[in-house]
């Protein structure tokens, strides 16, 4: 299943349960006996830069339908993933050899782990689809505590400050005590009639927490007690219908510095000063996934699979490359000069930073790539739909 298709199953089933009359799905998205176009065929480019494939592995059966856009975090030279049939695995970054497996199945109970790994303080952190929030040691995979939330868990948990902080797929946000999985406090967005299918993952700042929301805000929390410090609109709800005012918050937001950036699946980015709260600039190019932060750019997946570099410092559009229509493309990775896309067929797309020319292509498999890349330590890692997991490096 492809992200779009994805995002639209979860519209027609919120739909079918909030809005009377609504429709089908053929009749809500295109018109009777309507045929929706192909997707761009692959651009004809001369390589210019090598890319090399370090490894290969495969954690389990993979996400498939359920929209979580797993992916994995790379920390300390480790590379953490999930997968719904697979457990959570410890790799290791430069040979992809196995350092830990956890396979969340007991006599009585097999967590389907759903969001991808968070990891921090000695912990890897993973939620499950019956809002499981299972903690393993970081060294051994061996569990520590698990605790529990009331919904899904389809994004990775943050973990910092003393806190494990889990968004569910409810927009309620909880924290528990990364020593104890004692619950310490929780937090809950407005409901919105209609959300695109998946929830931002919870980003940790000095003191705080951070968060996109349904209803299209970002949100910082206060990581003490969970009250809320400061909200800023990345875009606003409105419309003439449901569909018209989703402007869900669901790429996970990034902390640079002093300032966060976040997109929204209506079609708008800013950037943010993470202390006060203030807007520094806001620009009308966005999509559901999640931004790439380079030097001096910023890079974003719009809703018609045009990647989009703004000028970090004021927003203003750089470049736009339009070739990849109704490809399906993740959010954006950034590796040193390059913007990193995948799409739904399995291939990753290396673009320069500089003025968005394709300049390399990778076949990671079959299978679609729908969650942004990871970007450590010059190697970038990648995960499928199936489960598959690599690693890439560009040639020096």
């Amino acid at each position: 299943m492809t992200p779009r298709f994805a995002a639209r199953l979860a519209l027609v089933i919120a739909c079918s349960a909030a809005l009377a009359g609504c429709g089908t799905a053929k009749n809500l998205f295109r018109g009777k006996g309507a045929k929706e176009a192909a997707p761009a065929a692959l651009i004809q480019f001369a390589p210019a830069v090598t890319v090399t494939q370090l490894w290969s592995a495969n954690v389990g059966k993979g996400e498939t339908r359920i929209g979580a856009h797993q992916h994995p975090v790379v920390v300390d030279g480790k590379v953490y993933a999930a997968a719904v049939d697979g457990g959570v695995h410890a790799l290791d970054l430069q040979t992809g050899r196995a350092l830990w497996t956890y396979t969340g199945k007991d006599k009585k109970h097999v967590v389907r782990f759903s969001g991808g790994p968070g990891v921090g303080e000695g912990l890897v952190v993973a939620g499950g689809l019956d809002g499981e929030v299972v903690a393993l040691d970081q060294a051994t995979g061996a569990e520590r505590w698990s605790g529990k939330v009331n919904n899904e868990v389809i994004s990775a948990p943050a973990i910092g400050n003393g806190l494990v902080v889990v968004h569910s797929n409810d927009g309620k946000v909880t924290a528990f005590d990364v020593a104890t999985g004692e619950k310490r406090w929780s937090w809950s967005d407005a409901p919105m009639a209609l959300t695109v299918r998946g929830s931002s993952a919870p980003v940790m700042g000095p003191g705080y927490v951070f968060i996109g929301t349904d209803s299209g805000k970002l949100v910082a929390l206060s990581a003490a007690d969970g009250n809320q410090a400061w909200e800023a609109t990345v875009a606003d709800p409105d419309g003439r219908n449901e569909l018209e005012r989703m402007s869900d918050v669901d790429g996970t937001p990034v902390l640079d510095g002093t300032t966060l950036y976040a997109s929204s699946y209506k079609g708008h980015t800013i950037a943010v000063d993470a202390p006060s709260g203030q807007t520094q600039w806001m620009q009308e190019h966005g999509g559901v996934g999640g931004t790439g932060v380079g030097a001096s750019s910023v890079v974003i997946t719009d809703s018609k699979d045009a990647v989009w570099s703004l000028d970090r410092a004021s927003g203003a559009p750089m470049w736009q490359q339009d070739g990849f229509a109704r490809r399906n493309m993740s959010a954006p990775a950034v590796q040193g000069n390059y913007a990193v896309v995948g799409d739904y067929q399995g291939y990753l797309q290396w673009l320069q930073l500089q003025d968005g020319k394709l300049v390399a292509r990778m076949r990671m498999g079959s299978t679609p790539i729908v969650s942004q890349p990871v970007v450590s330590d010059g190697v970038l890692v990648a995960q499928d739909a199936s489960g598959r997991v690599a690693a890439f490096r560009l040639a020096q």
